[in-house]
């Protein structure tokens, strides 16, 4: 039965914000994601066992313990939720893993942050774009972050969720930063940790380790960066579809 398992039933959040970090292009909402989870050193609170995920058994450096692939960690502090993936998500299982994603978040009062990339291979600056569901768009608007310059399409898991959240009128926000499109981009990660995620959870993020360990970062996704390439319809990025499109 597809669920979110929650393991640490003492842990209370009143009004959480939770940021999403599946694996797509640039690897940017992966590689905030895991540096909020190792920042912080977050506690694993719950496991997603939504219908549709590959049944793989995850285990880390200098551990024991076996864990699934999609996990959420917390920070009881700071009011915050991390999703964390080590596996996409297929395009015939993304509905349904949104549904389940949803409806929890719905049950926990938690606003979701999506993140993806849009894949530009920008040189210099990377811009950051900010869309939302629901009443969200409020928050945009009171942390000046920009609306998207041009008409675009958001896949994968992060945009099954985003549009789950429209179809069931629940606040969202989604955060779009340009990226590589083929390698990890911790540049890209870095703007949306701190212009995007700590201006909206109201957190403090220390970036520095994103900008002297980039190579070592772009060395370890290398491999994952690869897998998503061939097997780009499961990847979450955001790519302008143009007005005739």
């Amino acid at each position: 039965m597809a669920h979110i398992a929650v393991h640490d039933a003492e842990l209370t959040l009143e009004d959480p914000m939770l940021v999403e970090g599946f694996p797509g292009a640039g690897l940017v909402g992966k590689i905030a994601a895991d540096h909020l989870v190792d920042s912080y050193e977050m506690t694993h609170y719950a496991t997603c066992h939504c219908e549709g995920l590959p049944e793989v058994a995850v285990y880390h450096e200098n551990e024991t313990s076996i864990a699934g692939p999609v996990r959420i960690y917390a920070d009881e502090a700071r009011e915050l939720l991390v999703l964390q993936s080590d596996v996409p998500v297929s395009p015939e299982a993304a509905e349904e893993f949104a549904g389940c994603v949803t409806a929890w978040l719905d049950e926990q009062d938690a606003l979701p942050i999506y993140l993806s990339g849009i894949p530009v291979d920008p040189d210099g600056n990377r811009e950051l774009y900010g869309v939302a569901t629901g009443r969200a768009e409020a928050q945009l608007r009171d942390h000046d972050i920009a609306t998207p310059d041009e008409r675009g399409a958001i896949s994968g898991p992060t945009g099954a969720l985003l549009y789950e959240a429209t179809r069931e009128d629940l606040d969202s926000i989604g955060l779009l930063v340009e990226a590589s499109s083929q390698f990890p981009d911790p540049a890209a990660a870095k703007i949306l940790l701190e212009k995007g995620i700590a201006t909206l959870a109201q957190i403090d993020v220390t970036t520095e380790t994103l900008v002297e360990q980039a190579e070592e970062i772009r060395i370890a996704r290398k491999k994952l960066a690869k897998q998503m390439q061939q097997a780009s319809d499961e990847s979450s990025k955001a790519e302008p579809v143009g007005m005739y499109q």
